[in-house]
């Protein structure tokens, strides 16, 4: 028989038993726990991505007055004035000062040298534009020679330009005198009229006129060209204008105001000028029928290169016939060029 000892060990080990079992049935099931685990854990993961709410700052309502807006200050890649760029697009103009190097200008025997007066009118020109906001290129900035061919070179590789040729007169009437502006091509008619307007209301000297003429530079180039002759330097009285640095700049001045008066830009139906005052259109003598001089000269100059070969080629056969014909006197004229 079992004694009450071993009964009371019995039962309390079955109350242990009971126990555990009793717990065990009131934990979840696994996956069930294991669901909850996960869940709990997105939730702190969604409390700590959630920012803090920022509270309202108060403000004061400016909708009643007027605002203003400081415009962006934008970089400039060259020095130009705002007024220049707000009244009109940028220009390019080339200037060419005629003649330069061995090439003096003028006629012979001429005392002022007539490119020294068209690179300081022309270098003048320049530092005005380049203060307008234009964008200025010299054919050359120093006394040297550039040819005719390589100047409207120049000015052909500039799109949307105009040029503007810069030179004195000269003739071989002493009394011969007044402001001349040349042009060539129907395009340059506006520009050369504004550029004359100006200058020849401003020089003391008589008004020649505007003038149609086939020169090398005006009818080679493809944008509006104009040539300025600002005097005649073969004139006493001109000749000591332009040799004045307050006549030189007065120059400068009113052709920059012809220039800026008819500003080029760019339309859909080619070139045109658009002017803030009306300067009207100059009437003009066509004198396309004469010939440009630097041609006209070459040609003469060949000519008679080839007029003095043809007249050495007689005089060889000449001498060579009279050589053969009277042998005593070669013998003579021989010792005559040796004495």
């Amino acid at each position: 028989m079992i004694n009450m000892a071993t009964r009371l060990r019995l039962l309390s080990v079955l109350v242990a038993w009971l126990s555990i079992l009793t717990t065990a049935s009131a934990l979840p099931p696994p996956s069930t726990l294991h669901d909850k685990l996960l869940r709990d854990e997105a939730k702190r993961r969604r409390a700590k991505a959630t920012p803090t709410p920022i509270p309202l700052q108060s403000y004061s309502d400016t909708t009643t007055q007027p605002v203003a807006v400081q415009p962006t200050a934008r970089k400039s890649t060259a020095a130009k004035p705002a007024a220049a760029q707000s009244a009109r697009p940028s220009t390019i103009v080339v200037i060419d000062a005629g003649h330069g190097g061995f090439d003096r200008g003028g006629i012979p025997g001429q005392r002022v040298a007539e490119k020294t007066m068209n690179l300081d009118v022309a270098q003048r020109l320049r530092a005005i534009l380049a203060a307008n906001g234009y964008r200025t290129i010299m054919t050359r900035d120093s006394d040297v020679f550039v040819p005719l061919g390589t100047r409207v070179a120049i000015a052909n590789s500039y799109r949307n330009a105009i040029f503007v040729c810069i030179h004195f007169n000269s003739a071989t009437r002493r009394g011969a005198n007044g402001i001349e502006t040349y042009f060539y091509s129907g395009q340059s008619l506006a520009l050369a009229s504004s550029i004359h307007y100006y200058v020849s209301r401003a020089a003391p000297s008589s008004n020649r006129g505007v003038r149609r003429r086939g020169f090398f530079v005006l009818r080679r180039t493809a944008i509006p060209s104009v040539l300025v002759e600002c005097g005649f330097l073969t004139n006493p009285t001109e000749a000591q204008y332009a040799q004045s640095m307050n006549y030189r700049q007065m120059l400068a001045e009113q052709i920059a105001r012809g220039v800026r008066s008819n500003t080029l830009t760019a339309a859909s139906a080619g070139p045109r000028y658009a002017s803030n005052e009306t300067v009207p259109i100059q009437p003009y003598i066509d004198q396309t029928h004469v010939r440009d001089p630097d041609i006209s000269g070459s040609r003469r100059k060949s000519k008679t290169s080839k007029s003095k070969k043809t007249s050495a080629v007689h005089k060889k056969k000449s001498s060579d016939e009279g050589s053969e014909s009277k042998p005593k006197k070669k013998k003579s004229t021989s010792k005559k060029s040796e004495d």
